[in-house]
């Protein structure tokens, strides 16, 4: 199975400050939804991997978050996409947690759920932490030029913030269409 590890925030959907708090608030960002799709019909299977502290910070409860994620999985579907499973931190930045990126713990769960090695996975995100908690366990890590990332537009990455083998894409289309030429989609399982 090739599975691909995707940040939320930033990377499928507009960022927010202030967090995202409903679905209403929930906004995928242009092409996004359909560069999933594209991975998906090419037999990739697609994993988000998301800190949402603002659970922590009591910002918004777990019935709040399923109501996002119903929005996020209902217009993929609508798009003929998928998301096989989300993974999120619930913890606030000071917890302490093991689960919480640039920790793995998110990444060494979704490893364990799928049954797969995730050296031969890859990781896309914006932030540095979303690429350190992947390369920690072997993925490719992607950093897309859109949510935090997009003052990087234009410029070579900061040294000794991301990982050394990080790829830069202007965005998940961007991505989706570099992987699907590059690698021969995986034999139907």
């Amino acid at each position: 199975m090739k599975l691909v590890i995707l940040d939320r925030d930033g990377t499928i959907n507009v960022d927010s400050d202030e967090f995202i708090k409903t679905p209403e608030e929930w906004i995928p960002l242009p092409g996004a939804l359909e560069a999933i799709a594209k991975l998906n019909h090419a037999g990739w299977h697609v994993a988000v991997a998301s800190n949402q502290s603002g659970l922590g910070r009591g910002l918004f409860d777990v019935a709040s978050l399923n109501a996002i994620h119903a929005k996020m999985h209902k217009m993929l579907a609508a798009v003929g996409g998928r998301i096989d499973a989300v993974f999120y931190c619930p913890h606030s930045p000071d917890e302490g947690c093991a689960c919480r990126k640039p920790r793995p713990g998110l990444f060494e769960q979704i490893g364990e759920r799928f049954g797969v090695d995730l050296k031969v996975s890859h990781v896309v995100g914006d932030t540095p932490r979303d690429l350190q908690a992947g390369a920690a366990v072997g993925c490719q890590p992607h950093l897309v030029l859109t949510g935090n990332a997009a003052a990087l537009r234009g410029q070579p990455l900061p040294p000794d913030t991301y990982p050394p083998d990080t790829l830069v894409h202007q965005d998940l289309a961007a991505f989706a269409d570099w992987l699907i030429a590059r690698a021969p989609a995986p034999r139907p399982t």
